[in-house]
């Protein structure tokens, strides 16, 4: 049995009760922090808080090489542990693949998303969001990549809100943060955009302006989010004023 586990969003309390259960009664615990990662926890404080070795494989060592992760959940149980929730990054669609081609049963425990997260402290309603997009490092002080824009620019047309993930450089520890990708967004396109810093913590940030003015802003550590609004309800207005301090002129 091969079981992924969400982790949650920031530390090791995150997981689900279910979610604990079975991470402590696994034989074997595998986890990867290349797409995410709890930045409020270390894999060690996950080792001492579930009493379980954790096994931290990199993309290689997931895409790559799979087989000791399959090999273990084919002779007994294992678990495979994400930031977040499982499946919402592909490269974890394609180990549960790998393990049902070789006959391993998978179950899935789920964890809180950031996107809902994102919803859920921003007041933005889940059902106005459009297709999410993920903004990249600048490589060679090339401009934002146009599939960035056009993303954010047809979910405007049609009145819906953009989730932006912030990119993450895991082998060296590097995090986008939100003033830079505002930064990088205000260059094509200087609207309203809305700044989710640390979800799942005890104490998350959120803010609202103008892109170039969250371009000059400091949110603190990370993760960091980035939401550019579509339309807003009138009590998304109202949730933007009163728990992102938006500029009036703005909404």
């Amino acid at each position: 049995m091969l079981t992924f586990v969400g982790l949650g969003l920031y530390d090791e309390r995150s997981i689900t009760v279910e979610g604990r259960e079975v991470l402590r009664d696994a034989d074997r615990a595998f986890a990867e922090c290349y797409t995410s990662k709890l930045v409020g926890t270390t894999v060690e404080s996950l080792e001492s808080h579930h009493d379980i070795s954790i096994e931290v494989r990199g993309r290689a060592g997931v895409e790559g090489d799979p087989e000791p992760i399959l090999d273990a959940a084919e002779a007994r149980s294992a678990v495979f542990l994400v930031a977040g929730d499982p499946m919402v990054s592909t490269t974890h669609t394609d180990l549960r693949l790998r393990a049902h081609e070789r006959g391993i049963e998978t179950r899935i425990v789920h964890g809180t998303t950031a996107q809902t997260a994102a919803g859920s402290l921003t007041g933005l309603q889940n059902y106005r969001f459009g297709k999410a997009t993920t903004i990249p490092f600048a490589y060679r002080d090339r401009p934002i990549p146009e599939s960035v824009v056009h993303t954010i620019e047809d979910n405007r047309e049609r009145g819906l809100h953009t989730l932006c993930y912030l990119d993450i450089k895991a082998e060296e520890e590097r995090y986008m943060t939100a003033d830079v990708a505002a930064e990088r967004l205000a260059s094509e396109l200087d609207t309203l955009g809305v700044v989710v810093a640390r979800a799942g913590s005890s104490e998350p940030l959120v803010v609202a302006d103008r892109l170039s003015a969250l371009a000059e802003g400091e949110f603190g550590e990370p993760l960091h989010l980035l939401v550019v609004p579509g339309d807003l309800h009138h009590l998304e207005r109202e949730a933007l004023d009163t728990l992102a301090d938006t500029p009036a002129e703005l909404l």
